[in-house]
């Protein structure tokens, strides 16, 4: 346990560039401070005493800010960031140099026993405010966004954000855990493809109508009242005309599409 301890204590000056020395990480750092009386919590837990786990939990709520039960399985080297309003369920399992903001719930989504909060794994950045929820498995290296809500596994090394998370980039590169400034925005890709194909459908059926009503408007009907041949063509025509842009907004985008399906979540 004092392995652990030192590698949580350790892993704040990598991770924070705030953290000047030690006293200031000991003292001032919620983060560590819930993770030492979880860790605490969690070796009375698995023991089976009762009661006194919980009540240990609930100061360190109380201190900290920080609701972790103390059934939750942590690995070494994560770091709590500020750590106010994060919430950790019973089953939940985080993996090694984890690195979680404020506001992240790892909850569950119903009453069933057993099993029933995420598993995360290592190098895993949880973004603030983000939820991930029931019993998902969440690979290693991923990022995802601040304010997701992740409803699904999510394989190793990709990025999710959204609401509900969608996979917006895949890579093999172990990321940097604090490069919030490049997630991508997969709503404001999918607006831009539909105003995209909102103009182009409009520029189509601006210049195809005028062409059918011109050549319908040029031909007379017959003196039986009945329409000639040459405008009954004309009036194919412009069917035609119009089924062709009903079938052009029918076209797949890519980016929508993905959006809709969850991008291979």
């Amino acid at each position: 346990m004092l392995k652990t301890l030192r590698a949580d204590f350790s892993i704040i000056f990598d991770r924070d560039p705030a953290a000047r020395n030690w006293l200031e990480v000991l003292f001032c750092y919620p983060g560590l401070q819930a993770l030492v009386l979880h860790r605490l919590a969690h070796w009375l837990y698995v023991l089976g005493l009762p009661f006194i786990p919980r009540l240990i939990s609930h100061i360190a709520r109380f201190l900290t800010g920080i609701e972790i039960h103390p059934g939750a399985t942590i690995g070494k080297s994560v770091f709590i960031d500020h750590g106010m309003g994060v919430v950790i369920g019973e089953t939940a399992i985080i993996g090694d140099f984890a690195l979680i903001y404020q506001g992240v719930t790892l909850g569950g989504t119903g009453k069933q026993s057993g099993k029933r909060h995420p598993t995360v794994g290592e190098n895993v950045v949880v973004g603030a405010g983000a939820k991930v929820l029931g019993n998902l498995q969440i690979g290693n290296n991923v990022r995802i966004g601040a304010g997701s809500v992740v409803l699904r596994d999510v394989p190793s090394d990709c990025t999710v954000v959204g609401i509900p998370g969608r996979i917006v980039y895949r890579s093999g590169v172990r990321v940097n855990p604090l490069e919030h400034g490049s997630l991508p925005d997969s709503e404001a890709v999918v607006i831009r493809s539909l105003l995209d194909r909102i103009e182009s459908l409009e520029q189509q059926v601006k210049s195809l109508l005028p062409q059918a009503s011109v050549s319908l408007n040029s031909v007379p009907n017959s003196p039986s009242g009945f329409p000639t041949l040459n405008q009954t063509s004309n009036v194919a025509v412009a069917e035609k005309t119009q089924l062709a842009v009903a079938t052009t907004c029918q076209l797949k985008d890519k980016a929508i599409q993905e959006f809709f399906d969850g991008t291979g979540i």
